[in-house]
Order: C-alpha cells, then structure tokens, then sequence
C-alpha cells in the first residue's frame, strides 16, 4: 500500500521548527494495522497551487492509496489546504471534518475554527488532518475504520 502524508506548515519547511506532526501520522497508522506501506513524506509551504499540484501528482501518477495532509486547516491567510483539496477531489466526504470538530470541540472550543475536510479522487483518500501532533492523537484513530472502510470502496 502507497501513503502519502504531507506536512504543510510555512515554518517546518523552512526549517524553524521540526515536522512532529508527520511522524505522528506514520506512528498511529502503524499501531492500527497500517504495516506493509510504502510512505511518501513531504514538508512544504502552506501555497495553494503546489499542494493542489501535489495531491494531483500523488492520487494520479504515484496511485497512492491514501493521502493525508497536516496543517494549513486553520482560518489564517496562509491556510490554503481545504481550497486546495477541494479544487481536487471529485466527491467530498465532509463527515471526516465534521467528527474531528467535533471530538476537538471537547477538549477545545476553538476546534470549531478548523476547516478540515476529505473526499476521493481517483483510488485515493485524501484527508486533511490539524497541524498539531495532540490533536493528531486525538482525532486519527477513530477515523481509522471510516478510513479503512472509505479504501476499501475504492479498490
């Protein structure tokens, strides 16, 4: 199985700080089964135009099952990755978004202000999870059977 994660954050690509949220995809998708991948990684800016190239390039050319993105949610100027997901996917699948608000919402009332969404292109997932690693925790393993269950519809 193809992964793509990539980590679109303005600062770890330039290098102030260190990508923790992508490692932190990898680890809980390998504790819940996600064991036989061949992961593509990427760090990059937070530019509408190259994320949207990007996911084009990894559901069209590189057949990457499942594509998850981290960062770039927010309501900020530079948070571009939900218009650029959706100038890509051909069905939106809101529900994903929706259930991590939610779960969020819990424990921080500004969840509310995140804009994560999924949907399908082609065979692949993509998935916009938030940019911080807690929040990663929190949200990824239960979207995991929607996940495995969306990947296989898919096939």
């Amino acid at each position: 199985m193809k992964i793509a994660r990539l980590t679109l954050s303005d600062r770890a690509s330039a290098g102030i700080y260190k990508d923790l949220s992508g490692p932190e995809i990898e680890r809980i998708l390998t504790e819940n089964g996600f064991t036989e991948v061949e992961w593509i990684r990427h760090v990059m800016p937070d530019d509408r135009d190259s994320i949207e190239t990007l996911l084009r390039t990894l559901s069209d050319q590189e057949n990457c099952q499942l594509i998850l993105t981290t960062g770039g949610t927010g309501p900020s100027a530079r948070d571009n990755t939900p218009e650029a997901t959706r100038a890509v996917l051909e069905r939106e699948l809101p529900g994903f978004g929706e259930a991590m608000r939610m779960r969020s919402f819990e424990k921080v009332p500004t969840a509310i202000l995140s804009r994560s969404t999924a949907g399908t292109r082609g065979k692949s997932l993509i998935l916009n999870l938030p940019g911080n690693p807690k929040a990663i925790e929190e949200c990824l393993p239960m979207l995991i059977p929607a996940v495995k269950e969306a990947m296989r519809h898919l096939e």
